[in-house]
């Protein structure tokens, strides 16, 4: 059969050629068309209860993720100088396109109570002109009586002053936003030179903006760099610039087809789809080095150039098409997930590798028959002196010192073992950012002084419409307000923003700004503050109070939620933190009568990062079945099986072992490393025992015969492939986020072992379990 097809794409060779090339051409106009992925929520089903609970959020109250904070650090905060610069930066971001407020110390607000008209007028706490030194005084002693303010948007004790900048949530869900987040970090800069005073910015939209457009900068970079560093060693290891720059057509069109395959599916570019091109590199060279050493060890012993192109499709065809298909089915299993940004992954990458293999089938015996016949120059690296020393030894290890090679096999398992145990699973939403990373540092400063960034909500459900209003929202607020007091007591959470605090302040402005009367109004306050709350009965519709309490309690006046401000603190410690909120929820609130909510970005990323690491976790369980499957169809033979999985279990061990040792946790960008390795560290098994099921006949059933020759005629293409693949798993290490670096070198050692183990340990198990026919 594969000497028929070989035949056929040899004869058919310009009309595949030219098939080829228009295929590549439409997908490569489908891949100019490619777009970034803002979206976190992602790696949540879309029918998962919590997802669904924060749609139900943002259509009542709006996006959650909208919000960038701005702050500074320092005790000269209220000179008239630097006052003056912090009004005048203000108005710069209030330019800005698609900033729709700033709320901030210098546009704060007090409540004037007008007895004759019966509203409460919103006066500026800072005149936009400040004539002198004295009248800031006058304004900031004022400021520091409306409590409401208070850690909000300054911290006394550590002099930390913050402005929330509020963006247009369509703007973020575009290529614009890039635009809008670098011209307010333009402006902050602007205020820094000005002042001398340091900006921290953070918030959702700064850190999903700032990774996005790393990520695309990033894949660029690698492509190329994997690229390169591929080019450099085929034309070390071949000696020919049309052999090399074949090769890397070969993984050119295959990154083509991987980006084109990508939009045709309705995906944009992920952390995770990020990786897929160079990842297509990486798995598509050593296709061509398989290839291409069959192609010329043949054509060394034969001569025949027309002989040696079938030979190498009908005897490699089969090989790569097998090793493809597991390192595919390594990447597919995630589509077997309830995840979706792993759905996606797993459909675009496990499609493109296999898409790999067509391509070299078509592209590489077609280009070879019209190229000149290799000189004895270019197939020198078959007689490599220090590769065929090193394999001579690999197989004196085999042969002659197995207990050896069992004993050494045995120490790194215990070893790994061990490191098993100290495995953590954590992730963070900034875990994979560098610590010295402005984003993080920035975030640090935020939960140092403000108790974070991280928006969660509560949402207090009455069941029933109106249920809010009125007087029937009285005990309702002061279970909010004992809650709020719980939460302000954690030291990860900030003080709850809700419907409670404004009215709080409400009733501070009906009795005459004294902070005294900061709190909650009895029954016989709320029947004189009443007339104040009604609608139309505030001021100007830019400062209205109205708009301050609708957007903590729904228009039905059915539900009130409390936004909470949060430090990052990872999902090993969050679950504990909110079990603790519910407990108290569930002592203040009864739930026959109302139902308590707890959503927003802190909870859609917890779960997201549990169904990540549970997914990946199956994924590998179902990896390792369909390959097992695989190798069993492809040899018909248990023994082998068993001898074949077991030298791609133990590199999985030593690396979680490794991992545990060194302290890199299990999280949604590590635990993708398995799956990964498995199914490309499968294909130099799959390569090697071929080669010997092939061998096992011609020598008789001689198994310590077959094992050697098996070793030197495979060991060298097996080394050189496994050298471009760990050089191309290394460049990942380079990356700016500590997940993806953690890919290149865990997956680079994991590749490491599993090639050791496939040419040390498989033959081993091959010689103990052998038999005298298989």
């Amino acid at each position: 059969m594969w000497k028929r097809l070989a035949k056929f794409a040899l004869q058919h060779r310009l009309a595949l050629l030219i098939l080829l090339a228009v295929c590549t051409a439409v997908m490569a106009f489908f891949a100019s068309k490619i777009k970034l992925s803002y979206e976190f929520s992602k790696a949540i089903p879309t029918n998962n209860p919590k997802y669904q609970d924060y749609l139900s959020f943002k259509n009542k109250f709006g996006d959650d993720g909208n919000l960038l904070v701005i702050g500074v650090q320092t005790n000269d905060f209220f000179e008239l100088k630097n006052f003056e610069s912090y009004q005048a930066f203000n108005n710069d971001l209030k330019k800005i396109n698609y900033i729709e407020n700033v709320l901030s110390v210098s546009n704060a607000i007090d409540l004037l109570k007008d007895t004759a008209s019966q509203r409460l007028i919103a006066v500026p706490v800072f005149p936009d002109s400040i004539a002198s030194q004295q009248q800031l005084d006058s304004s900031r002693k004022l400021f520091y009586t409306l409590p409401f303010y208070k850690s909000l948007l300054y911290n006394p004790e550590t002099n930390a002053y913050l402005a929330v900048v509020r963006i247009n949530k369509n703007i973020l869900s575009s290529p614009g936003r890039t635009k809008v987040i670098n011209d307010i970090i333009a402006t902050a800069n602007q205020y820094t030179n000005k002042t001398k005073i340091e900006t921290h910015i953070s918030g959702l939209p700064l850190i999903r903006t700032q990774v996005a457009d790393r990520i695309a900068k990033e894949m660029k970079w690698f492509i190329i760099g994997s690229l390169v560093l591929s080019a450099i060693i085929l034309l070390l290891m071949f000696r020919s610039l049309g052999t090399t720059i074949l090769s890397l057509l070969v993984v050119i069109i295959g990154v083509i087809w991987s980006v084109g395959i990508t939009y045709l599916f309705g995906y944009k570019i992920t952390l995770l789809i990020a990786l897929i091109p160079p990842l297509v590199v990486v798995i598509g060279i050593p296709n061509c080095i398989y290839f291409l050493n069959k192609y010329h060890s043949t054509l060394k012993a034969t001569g025949n150039k027309q002989q040696s192109l079938i030979d190498m499709v009908s005897k490699m065809g089969v090989v790569t098409l097998f090793c493809n298909l597991s390192a595919a089915i390594g990447f597919a299993v995630f589509a077997l997930t309830k995840s979706s940004i792993l759905i996606e992954f797993g459909q675009v990458a496990g499609l493109s590798i296999m898409l790999i293999f067509v391509i070299s089938f078509i592209l590489l015996p077609g280009v070879l028959s019209y190229m000149p016949q290799p000189g004895a120059r270019q197939l020198k690296y078959l007689d490599v002196k220090f590769f065929t020393n090193l394999l001579l030894k690999i197989e004196g290890w085999v042969l002659h010192h197995k207990n050896v090679v069992y004993a050494l096999t045995l120490v790194a398992v215990i070893f790994s073992v061990f490191g098993l145990f100290k495995l953590k699973t954590e992730g963070f939403i900034v875990d994979d950012l560098p610590k010295t990373d402005k984003i993080y540092t920035d975030l640090k400063f935020f939960e140092k002084n403000f108790h974070g960034v991280m928006p969660l909500e509560i949402i207090i459900d009455s069941k029933k419409r109106y249920g809010l209003a009125g007087s029937r929202i009285l005990p309702v607020l002061m279970k909010m307000d004992s809650l709020s007091k719980y939460i302000s007591s954690q030291k990860e959470m900030a003080r709850p923003l809700s419907i409670a605090e404004g009215i709080k302040f409400v009733k501070q402005g009906f009795y005459e700004g004294d902070s005294s009367n900061y709190q909650l109004p009895n029954s016989f306050d709320i029947a004189f503050i009443g007339e104040y709350l009604k609608p139309g009965n505030d001021s100007t519709p830019k400062n209205n109070i109205s708009k301050l309490l609708t957007s903590f309690i729904d228009t039905a006046r059915e539900s009130a939620r409390m936004s909470i401000n949060m430090a990052d603190v990872g999902t090993k410690k969050l679950p504990g933190i909110l079990s603790g909120i519910r407990k108290k929820t569930n002592e203040l609130f009864d739930t026959s009568k109302f139902k308590i909510t707890f959503t927003g970005s802190t909870i859609t990323f917890l779960e997201g990062s549990a169904y990540i690491i549970n997914g990946l976790k199956q994924s590998l369980l179902w990896a390792f079945l369909f390959i097992a499957l695989c190798m069993l169809y492809l040899f018909k033979s248990l023994r082998i099986l068993i001898c074949s999985l077991i030298p791609n279990i133990i590199p999985l061990i030593v690396t979680a072992g490794i991992m545990g040792w060194v302290g890199v946790r299990l999280k949604p960008s590590t635990v993708l490393i398995f799956s990964v390795a498995l199914g490309i560290a499968i294909d130099v098994t799959i390569r090697f025992l071929v080669n010997y099921k092939q061998e096992l006949s011609t020598n008789n059933f001689d198994i310590k015969k077959t094992v050697s020759e098996t070793i030197k005629h495979t060991g060298l293409s097996i080394l050189y492939t496994s050298l471009v693949l760990i050089a191309g798993f290394i460049i990942f290490c380079f990356s700016g986020f500590g997940g993806t670096q953690s890919l290149g070198w865990l997956t680079s050692i994991t590749l490491l072992i599993a090639t050791l183990t496939n040419l040390v340990l498989l033959p081993v198990l091959l010689l103990a379990m052998g038999k005298k026919h298989p």
